[in-house]
């Protein structure tokens, strides 16, 4: 099914075409009916000759009722935009058409009517000076032109770019009613990706269930993009929806109430407030210009920040409008949907340098025309698409690609990008797991991190991911394997220049301590392992071994994992449980459980008898530092 909304200035006949072309009434309210004005949406469909299966949104002309008219126009591909011969180009007209620009509708078919009432040459004429779309001249009374416009409507719903099946469903919703039986149903335009029977869907922040769908009333088990769709929601109370809140697909999409965006067809003197008109939603927002240079001094064009009386789900690439009372309307570009906070001093005009390469020329309406699909170079031209609808094409259009906006954060989850509406395959990047980082962002943190084992040898990898302010370890891992000679061993990371002399001898400790950890080496062995005195404490200064007493030396974090251990006898335990337990001797558990009282890990009842404690403050001791409770 293919969906597309009509528009133009009321009383130009496009509910009497959509009625011709359909046979149904798409005014659905006896009051509509009785004035002869469409005040709500409407919707209707057919078959075209080709077989295809079209969907109208019948949206009201008068301008009363823009805000419906919005919500109709926003989720589709194409409109049908209507002029009545004998009226020309009037008021809404031009209201409508300048939505449509601003929401970056690029096909669409101009349809002039009321032809048996006037010649259409001069309306043709005066709508050619703004319209640019194949053209179709008819008569929804006389049905003349009728066949014609069918054939138009084929070749444009033709032309129409195939959306992605299995993108992740955004359903605007713009009905919502009961069934007696049924219970609360929803209705909306399905603009990307495949709903189905049984689905769990997303509706502000719950999950709820599909109990089943309808299209062009019949019932269906599945439904792919795009179509009008009706969904039975199971166990959902009609107070919980309404027209502009949305069904989403799960962890797919970020729900925000703060965005970055380019304004287009504004000048310099932007209002403090309007209205945010995406999809069927219309949401009061607060706009704060960005400007950048000492205090802000100068203007960046066409850039602001929009604060949203209500979170929305919205993605990099999206278009939507802003209305403001007396002013025309502005085409929105949404930029960034999870900007930086902009507290500290100088924070603004930062931001302001980053998004001016993406600001368009200052009071320009960067129309359909000066759009083209497709992608470019990194951080010019975006291959994101808002539910098949594209955007970027042109300095005016640019939009961030997931390189440039990794590089705003320095740091992002892949998932999170994607979110966004991002594609981040294209990008080489290092980082972990989910994780990605920007190249700039991980040369800075491996120099931090190279300064901070110099200064603290040995120094806890969770308190270096503390130190760093990264959010999983993992991260810091990675940052050690490309910052040779850095190293992790046993939790630590190893400290940068460590001689030769040292890194030897404890490697010939380790594979000493290979079959039993906690048989540490009598004294007199350790000089035969290259283990000096002197070799000793730069060892343990580095992390590199854990030195319980005077000649009683083991590799780091034996301590914690002797907690591990010890944890699995029965509590309390002895010294001598310990030592079988550890498969050492007493020369070693001693001056070990002494480490672990030390350090809170254990705790004495009497001259005997030990618990393990495993408390909170035990561990920040153990994570303090190299060699503690030994030096």
């Amino acid at each position: 099914m293919y969906v597309i909304a009509t528009a133009g200035h009321v009383d130009h006949g496009k509910s009497t075409l959509v009625r011709a072309l359909t046979g149904i009434e798409p005014d659905r309210w006896a009051e509509e009916r009785r004035r002869g004005m469409t005040i709500d949406l409407g919707f209707a469909w057919t078959t075209l000759p080709s077989g295809h299966r079209l969907a109208f949104v019948d949206v009201p002309g008068h301008e009363r009722f823009v805000t419906n008219m919005l919500a109709g126009l926003g989720p589709v591909p194409a409109v049908m935009f209507v002029l009545a011969a004998d009226q020309g180009w009037q008021a809404q007209s031009q209201e409508h058409w300048d939505a449509i620009e601003a929401l970056g509708v690029e096909r669409g078919l101009l349809v002039v009517t009321r032809c048996d009432l006037m010649e259409p040459a001069l309306a043709l004429e005066e709508a050619r000076e703004r319209v640019s779309w194949p053209a179709v001249t008819v008569s929804g009374r006389t049905g003349e032109g009728l066949d014609e416009l069918r054939r138009g409507l084929d070749r444009l719903v033709s032309s129409l770019p195939s959306p992605d099946p299995r993108a992740p469903v955004r359903l605007w919703i713009d009905r919502a009613f009961t069934i007696r039986g049924a219970g609360t149903v929803v209705t909306g335009t399905l603009a990307a990706g495949t709903l189905r029977a049984g689905d769990a869907l997303v509706l502000d922040g719950e999950r709820v269930r599909v109990k089943a769908l309808q299209v062009a009333g019949e019932p269906v088990e599945e439904v792919t993009a795009t179509a009008r769709v009706a969904v039975n929601l199971r166990g959902v109370e009609l107070e919980r929806v309404a027209r502009g809140k949305t069904l989403l697909t799960p962890g797919a999409w970020v729900e925000t109430g703060v965005v970055d965006v380019r304004l287009d067809g504004v000048d310099a003197d932007l209002p403090r407030e309007a209205v945010l008109h995406i999809g069927s939603a219309s949401v009061p927002a607060r706009i704060r210009p960005f400007a950048s240079g000492p205090g802000g001094a100068d203007p960046v064009a066409g850039v602001a920040r929009l604060g949203l009386a209500r979170a929305l789900p919205l993605r990099v690439g999206d278009r939507a409008l802003l209305r403001c009372s007396g002013r025309p309307i502005a085409g929105v570009l949404v930029l960034d949907v999870r900007p930086p906070v902009l507290r500290r001093r100088g924070a603004a005009a930062r931001r302001a340098v980053q998004l001016a390469p993406f600001a368009g020329p200052a009071g320009a309406m960067a129309g359909p025309a000066n759009r083209m699909a497709g992608g470019g170079p990194a951080g010019e031209v975006s291959g994101s698409r808002s539910e098949g609808r594209a955007v970027g094409g042109g300095v005016a259009g640019r939009v961030p690609v997931a390189e440039t906006v990794l590089g705003w954060r320095g740091m992002v989850r892949r998932s999170e990008l994607v979110a966004m509406g991002l594609d981040p395959r294209p990008l080489d990047v290092p980082g972990a797991g989910d994780w990605m980082v920007d190249g700039g962002r991980w040369k800075e943190l491996g120099e931090r991190l190279g300064a901070m084992v110099a200064e603290q040898p040995g120094i806890p990898v969770d308190a270096a991911r503390t130190a760093l302010g990264l959010p999983v370890r993992e991260l810091v891992e990675a940052l050690v394997r490309a910052c040779p000679p850095l190293r992790v061993a046993d939790g630590r990371i190893d400290g940068r220049g460590v001689p030769e002399e040292v890194a030897g001898a404890v490697e010939r400790l380790r594979a000493e301590l290979a079959g039993a950890p906690y048989l540490a080496p009598e004294a007199a062995r350790l000089p035969e392992l290259g283990l000096s005195r002197q070799v000793v404490a730069l060892a343990a200064r580095a992390g590199l071994v854990l030195r319980l007493a005077d000649g009683v030396v083991l590799l780091p974090g034996a301590d914690r994992a002797a907690v591990r251990i010890l944890a699995g006898l029965p509590q309390p335990f002895t010294a001598g449980d310990a030592r079988a337990a550890l498969g050492t001797n007493r020369r070693v558990v001693i001056p070990l459980l002494e480490h672990l009282d030390r350090l809170r890990l254990t705790r004495r009842l009497d001259d005997r008898h030990r618990v393990v404690t495993g408390s909170g403050q035990g561990e920040e001791g153990l994570r303090s530092g190299p060699g503690e409770g030994a030096s």
